[in-house]
Protein backbone atom coordinates (compact mmCIF):
# COMPACT_ATOMS: atom_id res chain seq x y z
CA UNK A 1 0.00 0.00 0.00
CA UNK A 2 1.41 3.37 -1.47
CA UNK A 3 -0.04 6.60 0.87
CA UNK A 4 1.08 10.10 0.31
CA UNK A 5 0.41 12.39 3.06
CA UNK A 6 -0.45 15.96 1.95
CA UNK A 7 -0.32 18.67 4.79
CA UNK A 8 0.57 22.13 5.18
CA UNK A 9 2.72 21.29 8.60
CA UNK A 10 4.79 18.76 9.78
CA UNK A 11 6.68 17.94 12.74
CA UNK A 12 10.04 18.45 13.14
CA UNK A 13 10.13 20.72 9.94
CA UNK A 14 7.13 23.45 10.90
CA UNK A 15 4.66 23.02 13.26
CA UNK A 16 1.53 25.80 14.52
CA UNK A 17 -0.61 22.78 16.28
CA UNK A 18 -1.93 19.12 16.48
CA UNK A 19 -1.89 18.82 13.16
CA UNK A 20 2.15 18.57 12.82
CA UNK A 21 2.16 15.92 15.65
CA UNK A 22 0.01 13.57 13.76
CA UNK A 23 1.78 14.01 10.17
CA UNK A 24 5.09 13.83 11.97
CA UNK A 25 4.44 10.33 13.86
CA UNK A 26 1.87 8.55 11.12
CA UNK A 27 3.25 7.77 8.40
CA UNK A 28 6.39 6.55 10.13
CA UNK A 29 3.95 4.44 11.81
CA UNK A 30 2.34 3.10 9.09
CA UNK A 31 5.95 2.54 7.77
CA UNK A 32 6.31 0.07 10.60
CA UNK A 33 2.98 -1.42 9.95
CA UNK A 34 3.96 -2.60 6.14
CA UNK A 35 3.05 0.61 3.98
CA UNK A 36 5.29 2.44 1.74
CA UNK A 37 3.93 6.47 3.35
CA UNK A 38 5.63 9.09 2.22
CA UNK A 39 4.63 12.99 2.83
CA UNK A 40 4.43 16.26 0.76
CA UNK A 41 4.83 19.96 2.57
CA UNK A 42 5.52 23.41 1.49
CA UNK A 43 8.99 24.26 1.68
CA UNK A 44 8.54 27.30 4.40
CA UNK A 45 11.15 29.18 4.56
CA UNK A 46 10.49 28.83 8.04
CA UNK A 47 12.02 25.08 8.48
CA UNK A 48 15.07 24.95 10.13
CA UNK A 49 18.24 25.62 7.91
CA UNK A 50 19.77 22.33 9.16
CA UNK A 51 17.00 20.24 6.99
CA UNK A 52 17.09 22.42 3.89
CA UNK A 53 20.87 21.89 3.75
CA UNK A 54 20.24 18.05 3.63
CA UNK A 55 17.23 18.71 1.18
CA UNK A 56 17.91 16.98 -2.57
CA UNK A 57 16.57 18.90 -5.43
CA UNK A 58 14.85 17.03 -7.87
CA UNK A 59 13.14 18.86 -10.36
CA UNK A 60 10.67 21.72 -11.47
CA UNK A 61 7.72 22.74 -13.23
CA UNK A 62 4.92 25.52 -14.18
CA UNK A 63 1.56 25.56 -12.90
CA UNK A 64 -0.79 27.74 -14.43
CA UNK A 65 -2.07 30.16 -11.61
CA UNK A 66 -5.18 32.06 -13.43
CA UNK A 67 -3.69 34.20 -15.70
CA UNK A 68 0.26 33.12 -14.57
CA UNK A 69 2.52 30.54 -14.89
CA UNK A 70 4.47 30.20 -11.05
CA UNK A 71 7.70 28.37 -10.76
CA UNK A 72 7.18 24.99 -8.86
CA UNK A 73 10.23 22.97 -7.71
CA UNK A 74 10.40 19.88 -5.55
CA UNK A 75 12.37 18.52 -3.13
CA UNK A 76 13.17 15.50 -0.96
CA UNK A 77 14.80 13.95 2.18
CA UNK A 78 14.56 10.54 3.55
CA UNK A 79 14.30 10.75 7.55
CA UNK A 80 14.27 7.03 9.08
CA UNK A 81 11.26 5.06 6.59
CA UNK A 82 10.06 8.08 5.72
CA UNK A 83 10.55 10.13 2.29
CA UNK A 84 9.62 13.81 2.72
CA UNK A 85 8.81 16.33 -0.56
CA UNK A 86 8.98 19.45 -0.53
CA UNK A 87 6.99 22.13 -2.67
CA UNK A 88 9.54 25.25 -3.54
CA UNK A 89 7.97 28.37 -4.30
CA UNK A 90 9.15 31.56 -2.93
CA UNK A 91 6.34 34.22 -4.12
CA UNK A 92 4.03 31.69 -1.77
CA UNK A 93 5.74 29.99 1.06
CA UNK A 94 8.85 32.44 1.77
CA UNK A 95 6.94 34.08 4.63
CA UNK A 96 6.31 34.04 8.07
CA UNK A 97 4.37 33.25 9.76
CA UNK A 98 3.17 30.20 7.40
CA UNK A 99 -0.89 30.63 7.63
CA UNK A 100 -2.07 34.07 7.20
CA UNK A 101 -4.82 36.32 5.33
CA UNK A 102 -7.50 34.17 3.99
CA UNK A 103 -7.37 35.99 0.73
CA UNK A 104 -3.23 35.04 0.55
CA UNK A 105 -3.96 31.44 2.06
CA UNK A 106 -6.28 30.23 -0.37
CA UNK A 107 -4.31 30.83 -3.23
CA UNK A 108 -0.94 29.79 -1.95
CA UNK A 109 -3.00 26.57 -0.79
CA UNK A 110 -4.76 26.35 -4.49
CA UNK A 111 -1.10 26.44 -5.87
CA UNK A 112 0.21 23.56 -3.58
CA UNK A 113 -2.90 21.36 -4.20
CA UNK A 114 -2.07 21.84 -7.76
CA UNK A 115 1.25 20.86 -7.26
CA UNK A 116 0.71 17.84 -5.30
CA UNK A 117 -1.31 16.18 -7.71
CA UNK A 118 1.28 17.68 -11.07
CA UNK A 119 4.50 16.59 -9.02
CA UNK A 120 3.31 13.09 -9.05
CA UNK A 121 4.73 12.73 -12.23
CA UNK A 122 8.51 14.14 -11.10
CA UNK A 123 9.02 12.17 -7.99
CA UNK A 124 7.82 9.15 -9.92
CA UNK A 125 5.75 8.09 -6.96
CA UNK A 126 2.50 6.93 -7.49
CA UNK A 127 0.38 6.45 -4.56
CA UNK A 128 -2.76 4.45 -4.09
CA UNK A 129 -4.16 6.54 -1.33
CA UNK A 130 -3.48 10.48 -1.40
CA UNK A 131 -4.35 11.03 2.04
CA UNK A 132 -5.64 14.76 2.65
CA UNK A 133 -5.73 17.08 6.18
CA UNK A 134 -7.58 19.65 7.00
CA UNK A 135 -9.21 22.55 4.52
CA UNK A 136 -5.54 23.32 3.23
CA UNK A 137 -5.62 20.23 1.42
CA UNK A 138 -9.44 20.30 0.72
CA UNK A 139 -8.91 20.82 -3.40
CA UNK A 140 -6.75 17.80 -3.80
CA UNK A 141 -9.76 15.33 -4.41
CA UNK A 142 -11.77 17.82 -6.61
CA UNK A 143 -8.78 18.29 -8.58
CA UNK A 144 -8.16 14.71 -9.26
CA UNK A 145 -11.32 14.76 -10.24
CA UNK A 146 -11.52 18.03 -12.03
CA UNK A 147 -8.32 18.37 -14.08
CA UNK A 148 -7.28 14.38 -14.46
CA UNK A 149 -10.40 12.37 -15.69
CA UNK A 150 -9.13 10.86 -18.38
CA UNK A 151 -5.79 9.94 -17.14
CA UNK A 152 -5.81 5.86 -15.85
CA UNK A 153 -2.80 6.13 -13.23
CA UNK A 154 -4.55 9.16 -12.00
CA UNK A 155 -8.06 7.49 -11.85
CA UNK A 156 -6.72 4.61 -9.56
CA UNK A 157 -5.68 7.17 -6.65
CA UNK A 158 -8.25 7.26 -3.97
CA UNK A 159 -8.38 10.11 -1.44
CA UNK A 160 -8.78 10.60 2.71
CA UNK A 161 -9.77 13.79 3.76
CA UNK A 162 -8.98 14.07 7.88
CA UNK A 163 -10.71 16.35 9.65
CA UNK A 164 -8.48 18.00 12.38
CA UNK A 165 -10.64 21.08 13.22
CA UNK A 166 -13.95 21.28 11.08
CA UNK A 167 -14.10 25.14 12.52
CA UNK A 168 -11.08 26.24 9.61
CA UNK A 169 -12.67 25.68 6.59
CA UNK A 170 -10.90 27.78 4.05
CA UNK A 171 -13.74 29.91 3.06
CA UNK A 172 -13.61 32.71 0.23
CA UNK A 173 -15.19 34.23 -2.95
CA UNK A 174 -16.51 31.37 -5.27
CA UNK A 175 -14.87 33.57 -8.64
CA UNK A 176 -11.57 33.49 -6.95
CA UNK A 177 -11.34 29.88 -6.13
CA UNK A 178 -12.86 29.17 -9.61
CA UNK A 179 -9.87 31.01 -10.91
CA UNK A 180 -7.39 30.03 -9.36
CA UNK A 181 -8.26 26.25 -9.62
CA UNK A 182 -9.48 26.27 -12.55
CA UNK A 183 -12.61 25.17 -11.79
CA UNK A 184 -16.38 25.55 -14.08
CA UNK A 185 -19.12 26.66 -12.87
CA UNK A 186 -20.89 23.31 -12.24
CA UNK A 187 -18.31 23.22 -9.42
CA UNK A 188 -19.88 25.73 -7.73
CA UNK A 189 -23.04 24.50 -6.95
CA UNK A 190 -24.98 23.74 -3.44
CA UNK A 191 -23.90 20.02 -3.49
CA UNK A 192 -20.12 20.88 -4.32
CA UNK A 193 -18.01 23.78 -3.15
CA UNK A 194 -20.52 26.15 -2.53
CA UNK A 195 -21.27 27.32 1.00
CA UNK A 196 -23.48 30.22 1.79
CA UNK A 197 -23.05 31.84 -1.50
CA UNK A 198 -19.10 31.48 -1.03
CA UNK A 199 -16.69 28.33 -2.08
CA UNK A 200 -14.96 26.36 0.39
CA UNK A 201 -11.89 24.36 0.19
CA UNK A 202 -13.05 21.49 3.28
CA UNK A 203 -16.25 21.02 1.74
CA UNK A 204 -14.85 20.48 -2.04
CA UNK A 205 -13.01 18.04 0.15
CA UNK A 206 -15.50 16.13 1.75
CA UNK A 207 -18.09 16.26 -1.21
CA UNK A 208 -14.98 14.12 -3.77
CA UNK A 209 -13.12 12.06 -0.86
CA UNK A 210 -13.58 8.61 -1.28
CA UNK A 211 -13.50 8.47 2.44
CA UNK A 212 -13.35 10.60 5.85
CA UNK A 213 -11.70 10.49 8.82
CA UNK A 214 -11.82 12.49 12.09
CA UNK A 215 -9.58 12.19 14.79
CA UNK A 216 -11.80 10.58 17.44
CA UNK A 217 -15.29 8.29 17.34
CA UNK A 218 -16.94 10.95 19.58
CA UNK A 219 -15.89 14.39 17.19
CA UNK A 220 -17.17 12.39 14.02
CA UNK A 221 -20.41 12.01 15.91
CA UNK A 222 -20.38 15.54 16.72
CA UNK A 223 -19.95 16.77 13.82
CA UNK A 224 -22.99 15.55 12.56
CA UNK A 225 -25.09 17.60 14.76
CA UNK A 226 -25.88 21.43 14.63
CA UNK A 227 -24.03 22.51 17.68
CA UNK A 228 -21.18 21.34 16.54
CA UNK A 229 -21.51 20.84 12.71
CA UNK A 230 -20.26 24.81 11.83
CA UNK A 231 -23.27 24.38 8.64
CA UNK A 232 -21.48 20.77 7.02
CA UNK A 233 -23.54 18.57 9.79
CA UNK A 234 -25.65 18.04 7.05
CA UNK A 235 -23.11 16.97 4.58
CA UNK A 236 -21.71 14.95 6.87
CA UNK A 237 -24.84 13.14 7.96
CA UNK A 238 -25.18 12.17 4.40
CA UNK A 239 -21.87 10.54 4.13
CA UNK A 240 -22.00 9.07 7.42
CA UNK A 241 -21.40 5.38 6.23
CA UNK A 242 -18.14 7.06 5.17
CA UNK A 243 -17.52 8.93 8.18
CA UNK A 244 -15.38 7.01 10.99
CA UNK A 245 -12.87 8.25 13.60
CA UNK A 246 -9.79 7.17 14.22
CA UNK A 247 -7.78 8.52 18.11
CA UNK A 248 -4.70 10.78 17.75
CA UNK A 249 -1.78 9.13 19.78
CA UNK A 250 1.31 10.59 20.99
CA UNK A 251 4.67 10.01 20.58
CA UNK A 252 6.33 7.76 23.21
CA UNK A 253 9.79 8.61 22.81
CA UNK A 254 9.07 12.25 23.13
CA UNK A 255 6.76 11.99 26.05
CA UNK A 256 8.40 9.02 28.48
CA UNK A 257 8.77 10.12 32.26
CA UNK A 258 11.80 7.72 32.08
CA UNK A 259 13.72 9.26 29.84
CA UNK A 260 12.32 12.50 29.62
CA UNK A 261 15.55 14.65 29.54
CA UNK A 262 13.83 18.11 30.59
CA UNK A 263 12.19 16.80 34.01
CA UNK A 264 14.23 17.30 36.90
CA UNK A 265 13.78 13.66 38.53
CA UNK A 266 12.93 10.42 35.82
CA UNK A 267 10.42 7.73 37.27
CA UNK A 268 8.03 4.73 36.02
CA UNK A 269 5.51 3.03 37.38
CA UNK A 270 7.11 1.73 40.55
CA UNK A 271 8.73 4.99 41.65
CA UNK A 272 6.52 7.43 40.75
CA UNK A 273 5.37 8.44 44.05
CA UNK A 274 8.35 9.49 45.65
CA UNK A 275 9.24 11.03 42.52
CA UNK A 276 6.77 13.62 41.16
CA UNK A 277 6.90 14.85 44.52
CA UNK A 278 10.30 15.90 43.80
CA UNK A 279 9.30 17.24 40.29
CA UNK A 280 6.54 19.18 41.79
CA UNK A 281 9.37 20.44 44.53
CA UNK A 282 11.22 21.69 41.87
CA UNK A 283 8.38 23.21 39.46
CA UNK A 284 7.06 25.49 41.84
CA UNK A 285 10.63 26.94 42.48
CA UNK A 286 11.16 27.41 39.41
CA UNK A 287 8.09 29.22 38.47
CA UNK A 288 7.62 30.96 42.03
CA UNK A 289 4.68 29.02 43.59
CA UNK A 290 5.07 28.44 47.50
CA UNK A 291 7.39 24.94 47.65
CA UNK A 292 4.84 23.04 49.49
CA UNK A 293 4.22 19.12 48.15
CA UNK A 294 1.27 19.04 50.19
CA UNK A 295 -0.59 21.53 48.04
CA UNK A 296 -3.11 20.27 45.03
CA UNK A 297 -1.21 21.66 41.90
CA UNK A 298 -3.27 21.68 38.55
CA UNK A 299 -1.58 22.38 35.37
CA UNK A 300 -2.75 23.75 32.42
CA UNK A 301 -1.06 23.93 28.64
CA UNK A 302 -2.95 25.53 26.18
CA UNK A 303 -3.65 27.29 23.44
CA UNK A 304 -5.51 30.63 24.77
CA UNK A 305 -8.82 30.61 23.12
CA UNK A 306 -12.89 30.58 23.82
CA UNK A 307 -12.59 26.87 22.50
CA UNK A 308 -10.08 25.76 25.59
CA UNK A 309 -12.67 26.60 28.20
CA UNK A 310 -10.94 29.38 29.54
CA UNK A 311 -13.93 31.80 30.64
CA UNK A 312 -15.30 28.46 32.56
CA UNK A 313 -11.52 28.94 34.56
CA UNK A 314 -12.37 32.68 34.14
CA UNK A 315 -15.65 32.71 35.81
CA UNK A 316 -14.46 30.58 39.05
CA UNK A 317 -10.90 31.46 39.56
CA UNK A 318 -11.85 33.10 42.78
CA UNK A 319 -13.64 29.74 44.08
CA UNK A 320 -10.97 27.38 43.26
CA UNK A 321 -8.43 29.58 45.09
CA UNK A 322 -10.73 30.23 48.46
CA UNK A 323 -9.37 27.75 50.79
CA UNK A 324 -6.21 28.63 49.79
CA UNK A 325 -5.42 24.50 49.15
CA UNK A 326 -5.33 24.92 45.36
CA UNK A 327 -2.17 26.01 43.48
CA UNK A 328 -2.47 26.43 39.48
CA UNK A 329 0.46 27.01 37.11
CA UNK A 330 -1.03 27.65 33.18
CA UNK A 331 1.32 27.67 29.67
CA UNK A 332 0.04 28.93 26.54
CA UNK A 333 -0.37 32.06 24.25
CA UNK A 334 -3.41 33.18 22.58
CA UNK A 335 -6.15 35.91 22.53
CA UNK A 336 -5.20 39.12 24.21
CA UNK A 337 -8.42 39.14 27.06
CA UNK A 338 -7.17 35.35 28.06
CA UNK A 339 -3.33 36.19 28.56
CA UNK A 340 -4.67 39.16 30.86
CA UNK A 341 -7.09 37.88 32.85
CA UNK A 342 -4.44 35.10 33.85
CA UNK A 343 -1.79 37.94 34.47
CA UNK A 344 -4.67 39.71 36.31
CA UNK A 345 -5.18 36.66 38.56
CA UNK A 346 -1.51 35.63 39.25
CA UNK A 347 -1.54 39.57 40.84
CA UNK A 348 -4.27 38.67 42.92
CA UNK A 349 -3.45 35.41 43.83
CA UNK A 350 0.97 35.44 44.03
CA UNK A 351 2.42 32.16 45.14
CA UNK A 352 -0.55 30.08 44.28
CA UNK A 353 -1.04 30.57 40.86
CA UNK A 354 1.91 31.21 38.03
CA UNK A 355 1.00 32.00 34.33
CA UNK A 356 3.56 31.56 31.67
CA UNK A 357 2.40 33.82 28.66
CA UNK A 358 4.67 31.82 26.51
CA UNK A 359 5.80 28.65 24.45
CA UNK A 360 8.23 27.10 26.05
CA UNK A 361 8.49 23.19 25.27
CA UNK A 362 10.75 22.52 28.37
CA UNK A 363 8.53 24.14 30.92
CA UNK A 364 5.42 22.15 29.28
CA UNK A 365 7.23 18.57 30.02
CA UNK A 366 8.16 20.23 33.68
CA UNK A 367 4.40 20.88 34.00
CA UNK A 368 3.15 17.29 32.96
CA UNK A 369 5.52 15.45 35.10
CA UNK A 370 5.08 17.59 38.28
CA UNK A 371 1.60 18.98 38.65
CA UNK A 372 -0.81 16.63 40.37
CA UNK A 373 -3.87 17.07 37.90
CA UNK A 374 -4.17 18.28 34.23
CA UNK A 375 -7.39 20.71 33.72
CA UNK A 376 -8.77 20.34 30.05
CA UNK A 377 -12.08 22.16 30.23
CA UNK A 378 -12.69 22.72 26.28
CA UNK A 379 -15.83 23.87 24.27
CA UNK A 380 -15.08 21.06 21.94
CA UNK A 381 -11.76 19.16 21.10
CA UNK A 382 -11.23 17.25 17.99
CA UNK A 383 -8.66 14.87 19.88
CA UNK A 384 -6.51 16.62 22.34
CA UNK A 385 -3.39 15.44 22.49
CA UNK A 386 -2.63 16.87 26.13
CA UNK A 387 -4.59 14.75 27.80
CA UNK A 388 -2.76 11.42 26.76
CA UNK A 389 0.64 12.99 27.54
CA UNK A 390 -0.76 14.15 31.33
CA UNK A 391 -1.59 10.58 32.04
CA UNK A 392 1.69 8.96 30.55
CA UNK A 393 3.33 11.14 33.20
CA UNK A 394 0.70 10.37 35.80
CA UNK A 395 -1.03 13.56 36.07
CA UNK A 396 -4.81 13.00 36.06
CA UNK A 397 -6.34 14.84 33.79
CA UNK A 398 -9.66 16.45 34.17
CA UNK A 399 -11.67 17.04 31.45
CA UNK A 400 -15.01 17.77 29.99
CA UNK A 401 -17.21 15.18 28.13
CA UNK A 402 -16.17 16.33 24.55
CA UNK A 403 -14.63 14.60 21.43
CA UNK A 404 -11.21 13.28 22.04
CA UNK A 405 -11.25 13.91 25.71
CA UNK A 406 -14.94 11.45 26.01
CA UNK A 407 -12.76 9.07 24.69
CA UNK A 408 -9.52 8.97 26.22
CA UNK A 409 -10.38 9.55 29.86
CA UNK A 410 -12.60 7.01 31.34
CA UNK A 411 -13.72 9.00 34.63
CA UNK A 412 -13.45 8.39 38.05
CA UNK A 413 -15.29 5.56 40.12
CA UNK A 414 -14.94 5.24 43.39
CA UNK A 415 -16.96 2.45 44.46
CA UNK A 416 -15.75 0.70 42.09
CA UNK A 417 -12.06 1.64 41.95
CA UNK A 418 -11.90 2.41 38.19
CA UNK A 419 -10.85 5.28 36.18
CA UNK A 420 -7.99 7.55 34.60
CA UNK A 421 -9.02 10.61 35.27
CA UNK A 422 -12.52 12.94 36.34
CA UNK A 423 -14.97 14.59 34.02
CA UNK A 424 -17.84 16.66 33.74
CA UNK A 425 -20.86 16.56 31.11
CA UNK A 426 -21.86 19.88 30.61
CA UNK A 427 -20.12 23.39 29.78
CA UNK A 428 -20.94 24.76 32.62
CA UNK A 429 -18.09 26.77 35.28
CA UNK A 430 -19.89 25.26 38.43
CA UNK A 431 -20.11 21.74 37.40
CA UNK A 432 -16.40 22.02 36.21
CA UNK A 433 -15.48 23.30 39.36
CA UNK A 434 -17.54 20.27 41.41
CA UNK A 435 -15.02 18.00 39.82
CA UNK A 436 -11.95 19.97 40.25
CA UNK A 437 -13.05 19.83 43.94
CA UNK A 438 -13.78 16.28 43.83
CA UNK A 439 -10.44 15.56 42.27
CA UNK A 440 -8.83 17.41 45.17
CA UNK A 441 -10.61 15.98 47.89
CA UNK A 442 -10.07 12.21 46.23
CA UNK A 443 -6.25 13.61 46.18
CA UNK A 444 -6.36 14.80 50.09
CA UNK A 445 -8.77 12.36 51.42
CA UNK A 446 -7.85 8.84 49.63
CA UNK A 447 -4.01 8.93 48.53
CA UNK A 448 -4.61 5.03 47.76
CA UNK A 449 -7.44 5.43 45.18
CA UNK A 450 -5.40 8.01 43.48
CA UNK A 451 -2.03 6.43 43.35
CA UNK A 452 -4.00 3.43 41.82
CA UNK A 453 -5.73 5.45 39.39
CA UNK A 454 -2.37 6.90 38.53
CA UNK A 455 -1.13 3.56 37.62
CA UNK A 456 -3.87 2.91 35.60
CA UNK A 457 -3.39 6.06 33.78
CA UNK A 458 0.35 5.77 32.79
CA UNK A 459 -0.55 2.05 32.08
CA UNK A 460 -3.22 3.59 29.23
CA UNK A 461 -1.90 2.93 25.77
CA UNK A 462 -2.02 5.77 23.52
CA UNK A 463 1.21 4.86 20.80
CA UNK A 464 0.24 5.29 17.18
CA UNK A 465 0.53 1.57 16.47
CA UNK A 466 -3.31 1.11 17.23
CA UNK A 467 -4.27 3.92 15.44
CA UNK A 468 -2.32 3.18 12.26
CA UNK A 469 -3.89 -0.47 12.45
CA UNK A 470 -7.46 1.55 11.73
CA UNK A 471 -5.80 3.95 9.06
CA UNK A 472 -4.69 1.07 6.73
CA UNK A 473 -8.13 -0.83 7.54
CA UNK A 474 -9.96 2.57 5.94
CA UNK A 475 -7.17 2.49 2.99
CA UNK A 476 -8.17 -0.96 1.87
CA UNK A 477 -11.80 -0.05 2.15
CA UNK A 478 -11.37 2.20 -0.48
Amino acid sequence: MKVLFATSECVPFVKTGGLADVVGALPAELCREGCEARVILPKYSAIAQKYKDQMRYIDNIYIKMGWRSQYCGVFDLKIGDVTYYFVDNEFYFGNDPIYGDISVDVERFAFFDKAVLALLQIIDFWPDVIHCNDWQTGMIPVLLRAHYPYDDRYNKIKTVMTIHNLKFQGVYDKKTIADVCELEDSYFTPDKLEFYKDASFLKGGLVYADYITTVSKTYSREIMSDYFGENLNGLLSAKADRVTGIINGINYEEWNPGTDGFIENNYNLRNFVSQKKLNKLALQKQFGLEENEGKFLIGMVTRLTGQKGLDLVECVMDNIFENGDVQMIILGTGEAQYENMLRHFEWKYKGSLASLIMFDNAASHKIYAGCDAFLMPSLFEPCGLSQMISMRYGTLPIVRETGGLRDSVEPYNEYENTGTGFSFANYNAHEMLGIINYAKKTWYDNKKSWQAMVKRAMKSDFSWANSAKEYIDVYNRI
